[in-house]
Parts: C-alpha cells; sequence; structure tokens
C-alpha cells in the first residue's frame, strides 16, 4: 500500500478518475468486464456497450435535471446507469429510484406505443454502508427489484437496483477468488496500491492498471485529476467534521446529563481525556 500524498495510481472515487476508468469509449472493456462480474453470467453476458449522454435535463423547463456519472445501453436495449457515491446523503433511496425513472421515460416513442420496456439496471457503487445496520457485516451486494410481499416472487424483473457497500469488502489478495472479488478489491484499494497484485494478472487489469497510472497523464490531465482530487479530499473532510461535532455534541450532552465516562467512551469511541475535557 501507499499513502494518499503518494499515488501511484487515480481514486476511482474521484469524478475524474470514475469517469476516466468507466466513461471512456477507449475504456469500455473495462466497465463491460465490471457489469459481467457484478452479474456473473446469471443475467445477461454483455458484450458491448454504447454511452449515453450522461445528462438528463428533463421533459421541460425547470424539470429537476439529472448527471450521470455512466449511463449506456447494451445490444438489446437494457439500460444501465452506474454512480460511484461518495458517502451517504438524505433521500438516497429516493434519489436513486427517480434517476432510474430517466431511462424508462427515454424508452417512449412519440406516437402510439404498447408500453413495451427493455431492462433497466441501477448500479450503485456506494462509499459508505447503509444506516441502521439494514443488511449484515458481511453483506456487501445488494440486488433489488419489485417483489410480492407475500409470495415474495419477482413481480416485476426489468427493474434492477445493484448497491456495493464498499467498506463492508475487506478480502485481502489471497482471498480473490472471483472475478466480482477482484473488481471489488480494485475499486476499494486502486489508489493505496504500488503495483499490479499477482492476483489481478487478467488482462482486463493489465489495462486498468495502466489507464490508472498517473504518471501517464498529460499535464492537463494531471491538473484536472488533482483538482477532481482536491473536490473529493475537500468533500471527504467537510463530511468528518461534521460527524466529529455531532459526536462531541451528543458527548457532552451525555456528560451533562450524568453518564459516566466509561460508558460515553463505549458509545462515541471518544479518549477518556477528550471526555474529560468537554
Amino acid at each position: 500500500m501507499v499513502p494518499d500524498n503518494k499515488e501511484k495510481y487515480i481514486n476511482p472515487y474521484t469524478d475524474f478518475g470514475f469517469k476516466k476508468l468507466f466513461g471512456t469509449e477507449m475504456n469500455k472493456d473495462l466497465l463491460i468486464s465490471f457489469l459481467n462480474a457484478l452479474f456473473n453470467g446469471e443475467e445477461k453476458e454483455i458484450e458491448d456497450v454504447l454511452y449515453l449522454n450522461g445528462e438528463n435535463l428533463g421533459d421541460g423547463y425547470g424539470d429537476p435535471r439529472s448527471i450521470f456519472d455512466v449511463y449506456c445501453t447494451t445490444k438489446d436495449g437494457s439500460r444501465f446507469i452506474v454512480e460511484m457515491q461518495k458517502a451517504e446523503q438524505t433521500y438516497f433511496k429516493d434519489r436513486s429510484i427517480y434517476y432510474a425513472t430517466t431511462p424508462i421515460r427515454q424508452q417512449a416513442p412519440k406516437g402510439k406505443w404498447d408500453y413495451h420496456l427493455e431492462n433497466v439496471y441501477t448500479v450503485g457503487i456506494l462509499n459508505f454502508e447503509f444506516p441502521n445496520n439494514e443488511y449484515p457485516a458481511n453483506s456487501y451486494r445488494h440486488e433489488i427489484k419489485l417483489k410480492d410481499v407475500e409470495d415474495n416472487h419477482v413481480f416485476y424483473d426489468k427493474l434492477t437496483f445493484v448497491y456495493l457497500e464498499m467498506p463492508k469488502f475487506n478480502k485481502v489478495e489471497n482471498e480473490l477468488v472471483t472475478m466480482f472479488d477482484k473488481w471489488m478489491f480494485v475499486l476499494r484499494n486502486l489508489s493505496r496500491l504500488l503495483e499490479r497484485p499477482v492476483a489481478l494478472q487478467d488482462r482486463v487489469f493489465k489495462k486498468l492498471f495502466e489507464q490508472a497510472e498517473i504518471a501517464r497523464y498529460s499535464e492537463t490531465e494531471r491538473r484536472q485529476y488533482e483538482a477532481s482530487q482536491k473536490e473529493y479530499w475537500d468533500y471527504t473532510s467537510t463530511l468528518e467534521t461534521a460527524e466529529r461535532k455531532g459526536v462531541l455534541r451528543i458527548a457532552r450532552n451525555m456528560k451533562s446529563d450524568g453518564v459516566s465516562a466509561e460508558t460515553i467512551v463505549k458509545y462515541t469511541g471518544l479518549s477518556t481525556d477528550e471526555i474529560e475535557s468537554l
């Protein structure tokens, strides 16, 4: 591993990094490999993708605008939205559902139509865990479809949401067995690696590491990446600061209510010295 400020490879959690690896025609084979690994051949085998305009301006003046990280279609007409989500946000699920309406509505032709729809997939790569322990600690891939609540059968199989809780993926190199394992490891660790791991000798990863190597970039690309990296650092720093302020406020209130220091340590993660200084 390598310190964040000594990166050899780009951080895929940045806007520049994610779109560089997955959002360009030159690297669409990387996207295809990732999607095929994600579904493990159970849904379909994707052979090619066509990138679509990732910016949807809505149906009319004043409509909300949607901007997708990656938006593409396959030969059979299926549409994929692939999003890198840096941090938890209010109404994240609502936003995800709303975004899925764009590729649904765009399938409607002008004039007479029988309402036949092709498959729509939304893939969310999440740099956070769902709140309130919604899923077990060892469960990081979640595939959601519309189901009947009584007998649990899939009521409609053309609308699929897949969410990856990246912080939960903790496999090390010698535990990587499937292509999905390998892709998860790359996404989680790329910017901290000094070289391509032995377990990632597949041809697609050889290309990925070449495309991710910062030293290969032009001066313009390096400036663009540095700006994107700074934006990412500022964003995460702001969230961390807000989270710490919230923890300190809770600890201060607990202390004022006479809660013991040991209990405050247990529930806030603060040290005894920090609690005493409040």
